[in-house]
């Protein structure tokens, strides 16, 4: 059978991430040999391994590792379906609207261009709600894809738009962002080279796909944390040049002159046939 269930599917995806049946039975709440069954039941309609089980733990086979990508996509989009038909319904939450979009963003970044944006769709007839919904890096994607947001503002090359339509709305230089008394903070440029290394003030690390980069610079959870390590002068960190908006007098902003540009778009699904989406899109190619 090519038909998959969603129950099977989360199983599978459990001891695939895990790679351990028993700590992948206590993350989905159940006992060990019921899901033991599922999985060997999964193979058996399949006609394939998936996992390979010997004295070490559990490893993938390369079918697993197919149904590894395709299943997280499938459930992505299955997650994606149920929250925004219920968003288009308004019972997402309590007293919601039935014509609302969420819009994520990178936190601090395109203020301005944000600004814009919500103001001038403000004022067209018949505008819907527009929820903002603050991400950290590279978010935005997963948030797309699992039906958090309903179109986005992703920033190239930090943010891959593959699986996505999208416009292009704004380009910018990139800016070091430093505590104020620090010797960096009175130059007029820098470059990325003279930031990369320096002892006392290590580059703050934001979170990719659930996981933290190596590095000794602090583990960074939301804006008001980084802005005021920054002002503690316990770290740093590199920003569009928009993000000037939010700097505290403690900051100070240095261009970095070898930076790739940011490249601002507003993205959303593909096969999204909103009329009240297009609207927002077409609002935003106008800026």
């Amino acid at each position: 059978m090519d038909t998959l269930e969603t129950r099977e599917l989360k199983y599978f995806l459990a001891v695939a991430e895990e790679l351990h049946f028993g700590r992948a039975a206590e993350r989905l709440g159940m006992a060990q040999p019921p899901l033991s069954r599922a999985i060997q039941q999964l193979e058996r309609r399949l006609g394939v391994r998936l996992l390979e089980r010997n004295r070490r733990g559990v490893c993938l086979t390369g079918a697993g590792e197919v149904l590894l990508d395709e299943g997280r996509a499938a459930l992505d989009a299955i997650t994606a379906a149920a929250r925004r038909t219920r968003r288009a319904g308004g019972t997402d939450r309590p007293g919601g609207s039935r014509n609302r979009l969420v819009l994520a963003v990178k936190a601090a970044a395109s203020h301005e261009l944000l600004q814009k944006l919500l103001d001038a769709y403000a004022a067209e007839p018949d505008a819907a709600e527009i929820e903002v919904l603050p991400s950290g890096t590279c978010e935005q994607e997963e948030m797309l894809r699992d039906g958090r947001a309903d179109v986005a503002l992703m920033h190239t090359p930090y943010n891959s738009l593959t699986g996505f339509d999208s416009e292009q709305l704004l380009t910018e230089g990139q800016i070091a962002i430093l505590p104020a008394g620090h010797p960096l903070a009175a130059h007029k440029t820098l470059s990325l080279a003279d930031i990369s290394d320096i002892p006392d003030l290590p580059l703050a690390r934001w979170p990719r796909h659930g996981t933290y980069p190596p590095g000794p610079g602090p583990e960074i959870h939301d804006q008001t944390q980084l802005a005021q390590l920054i002002a503690l002068g316990r770290t740093m960190a590199v920003f569009p040049d928009s993000a000037r908006a939010w700097l505290w007098a403690e900051h100070t902003a240095v261009p970095l002159t070898d930076a790739p540009p940011i490249v601002t778009h507003i993205a959303w699904p593909p096969h999204s046939r909103s009329l009240t989406l297009a609207a927002l899109i077409r609002t935003a190619t106008r800026l």
